[in-house]
Order: C-alpha cells, then sequence, then structure tokens
C-alpha cells in the first residue's frame, strides 16, 4: 500500500469527523459493559484520571473554613464516596477524535465547581438560571471566540452553531484551533472544543450553515428554541434573513464587528417592531440581497457596520487587489467574544434592556496621554497603595514613599 493510501486509511479510522463526546457511568451495569469494551478496543490512547483530586476539591470549595484542614477534608471525600471504588463513582469521557479518556465528576457536582470562582459577581442562583439557556451562533471565525467565553464562564449549557466553511490555515491568525484541525468544518471544531470544557453540554451544529431551507430548524426546532443569538456571520443576506426570524421569534441580537471594540444589540424580545440592524438599511429585507456581486457584499456589510477604524477603511479598496480579504486580528476576536460574553450574560439576567450600538475603541482608552500617573500617586500616598482609589496600570513592583 503506497504512503498517500496509508495515510488515507488512518484518517478514516481517527473518527475525524465526530465531534459529540462518549460518557460513561460504571455504576451501572450497562454503562459498566459498554465502558469495558471500549478500554479493550484500542481507540483509547489517553487516559487523564484526577477523580479524586476533584473530589476533594468541591468539598473544599463547600467547606471554605476546612480548605486548611487535611484530616477533615479526607473524612469529606470519603463521605462523598460513599463506599463506593473511585473508579466507579462519576462520569468517564471518552472524547473519540483525540482517543483521551477523562474521569470527571457528574453534571451538577461538576458545574457548580467549575464555575464556583464566579461567585461574587455571578451568584449560584444566577448561573442556575443561565444554565438552562440556549445560544445560537451563526459564522464561527469570530463566533468561535465568542462561544468558548460564553461556555467558560457558565452563560448557557446548550449551544446551536451555524458555519459552512472549513479550517483554513489563514484562519489560524485569529481563530483558535490547531493545525491538525486544518479542513475541519468550523462548528465540528466549536463543538469539540465546547464539549472539552464541559462535556455535560447540549451542542446542536449546522455543518452546511444556515440557509433557507433550515434557518427555521436553527431558531425553533432541533434540540429546542434559542434564547439570543450571535451573529457573526459574513454573508449580508444571511444577516438580514436571521435578523428577521429572530424578530419574529422575539429573540435579541448581538453582533461583534471585531473593529473598533464595537458590540451591537438589538432587543427584538423586548421590541417586536424594531426596525433591523436599527433602520441603517432603511426598509430593504433579505430578499433584496439575494446573488450580490462581491464588491455589493463589501458595501453592504459596510453600510450595516456603520463607522470604521482608518485602517480597516484604508484597507477597503485593497480587498481583491494585494488583500485577499478583511483583516482582523486575534486580539480584535478576543475582545469580541468578551463583550459578547459579558452583553449576553446582562441581557439574560435582566440586567441590560436598551438596543444601540457601543464602542469599546483600544486605539482611543488606551493610549498615550491618557493613562494615571500611577508612579506619582503612589510616592504621594502614605503606604504607597492606591488600589482600591486608582486603576494601576502596573502591577510589578514599586519604591516605598518617602
Amino acid at each position: 500500500m503506497s504512503i498517500p493510501e496509508l495515510l488515507a486509511d488512518r484518517e478514516r479510522d481517527g473518527d475525524v469527523l465526530a465531534w459529540r463526546p462518549e460518557l460513561f457511568r460504571p455504576g451501572g451495569e450497562d454503562d459498566r459493559r459498554r465502558f469495558g469494551q471500549l478500554l479493550v478496543s484500542g481507540r483509547v490512547r489517553e487516559v487523564c484520571d484526577t477523580f479524586t483530586e476533584q473530589v476533594t476539591d468541591l468539598v473544599a470549595t463547600l467547606h471554605p473554613p476546612l480548605k486548611g484542614d487535611r484530616d477533615q477534608l479526607a473524612q469529606l471525600s470519603a463521605d462523598y464516596l460513599g463506599g463506593v471504588e473511585p473508579w466507579r463513582a462519576g462520569t468517564w469521557v471518552f472524547y473519540p477524535w483525540s482517543g483521551r479518556l477523562v474521569h470527571l465528576l457528574d453534571r451538577d457536582d461538576f458545574r457548580l465547581l467549575r464555575t464556583d470562582r464566579n461567585r461574587g459577581k455571578i451568584s449560584r442562583e444566577q448561573q442556575r438560571s443561565l444554565a438552562g439557556r440556549r445560544i445560537g451562533v451563526i459564522g464561527l471565525s469570530v463566533g468561535n471566540s465568542a462561544a468558548l467565553t460564553l461556555a467558560t464562564e457558565g452563560i448557557a449549557t446548550a449551544f446551536t452553531l451555524a458555519d459552512f466553511d472549513t479550517l483554513a490555515l489563514s484562519n489560524l491568525n485569529r481563530l483558535r484551533a490547531g493545525v491538525h484541525e486544518l479542513g475541519v468544518n468550523k462548528t465540528v471544531i466549536a463543538a469539540r472544543q465546547l464539549f472539552e470544557l464541559d462535556p455535560y453540554l447540549d451542542v446542536d451544529v449546522y455543518p452546511d450553515g444556515l440557509h433557507d431551507n433550515n434557518i427555521k430548524r436553527f431558531f425553533l426546532g432541533g434540540s429546542g428554541p434559542i434564547d439570543l443569538l450571535v451573529e457573526e456571520c459574513d454573508e449580508p443576506r444571511i444577516k438580514l434573513a436571521a435578523r428577521e426570524w429572530a424578530r419574529t421569534c422575539r429573540i435579541p441580537v448581538l453582533m461583534d464587528t471585531n473593529d473598533r471594540g464595537m458590540l451591537d444589540i438589538e432587543r427584538f424580545d423586548l421590541e417586536p417592531d424594531r426596525p433591523l440592524l436599527h433602520g441603517v438599511l432603511g426598509a430593504i429585507g433579505s430578499a433584496d440581497l439575494a446573488d450580490l456581486s462581491r464588491a455589493e457584499v463589501i458595501d453592504s456589510v459596510l453600510k450595516m457596520i456603520g463607522e470604521i477604524s482608518p485602517k480597516l477603511a484604508a484597507s477597503i479598496p485593497r480587498i481583491g487587489v494585494d488583500l485577499s480579504s478583511w483583516p482582523q486580528l486575534a486580539s480584535g476576536v478576543s475582545l469580541g467574544g468578551a463583550l459578547v460574553a459579558d452583553v449576553a450574560r446582562r441581557v439574560l439576567l435582566g440586567e441590560l434592556r436598551e438596543s444601540g450600538r457601543f464602542y469599546v475603541d483600544l486605539d482611543l482608552l488606551i493610549r498615550d496621554g491618557t493613562g494615571s500617573r500611577v508612579d506619582r500617586l503612589v510616592a504621594d500616598r502614605p503606604g504607597g497603595s492606591v488600589l482600591g482609589d486608582e486603576r494601576r496600570r502596573d502591577l510589578g513592583p514599586h519604591p516605598p514613599a518617602e
């Protein structure tokens, strides 16, 4: 067999299309039998078992005053297991695309522990409220950062993802992925990353993207209706069609533009008659944007996002000449993910109710002449500490005040 034939066979054997993990709870007879079959199948390449440490971490989290008391924590850990052998407790999660087998706490305890450090900013009651939500994400380049940040913070435990595109090498300047995932559909990559963060998530993927034949199911069907939409696609017609459905279904829409830190909020849940994109396109609907040329696509997107940065404005005439597409940076995509997650949390908790466009333009906020002179403030204050009054830009050592 030739090397190309060997490579093709190996790729087929590697579960390259898989994106859902397999869960086993050996406390049950059927799962224990299936688990044994997995262990002798040759599919497992790596085992990660820190279950007893997770139990200790959990009981210490539930009893903060006992955090340094090893004997008490050991007793509480033993009580938690109730005489069950550790390997039989909890859940074993197998990731077929990597061959990794991981031993974890069961869902509720896993999520309680994983999100515990959110407390003080997100209460456990709020965390439980967020856990019941489903978020739709259209466009998994910029949307990848948003989906992962949302899931990391525990904002929703169900996601519906749509993108027809596959990962190209040119995407790796901004999209968190590995070179081993080149050629893999972007929804599959995002779903794998989400499940590696929390294997108990509910994730639905639309690897053929969003189109007329599946858009209704994306919003209403499949695993359940979405509660909020994050729209990050490049195609103008789909951008409007998604908003038309969101308005019909009374679903709020968030959009990050990856330029000037602009975040767009449309509260169709509170304003069902609100014009699409704040009315910047007038009465134009998705049907009016079919079969656009490349130049028309660029023009339509620019109208949708409004004021842009000088660098992006200077780049537009170069697209298709000496630039292959829109310029984007990983820092801007990461900022967009943070903005989307922060605003989505507040929208879903009822803490933010207005529609509008908001800018976190780092070029304007952080530049020469705009920072506080922390070194002078430290020298002027007894003890040299200004934390709590002014925000320190530098957390490094400072000389003591004279």
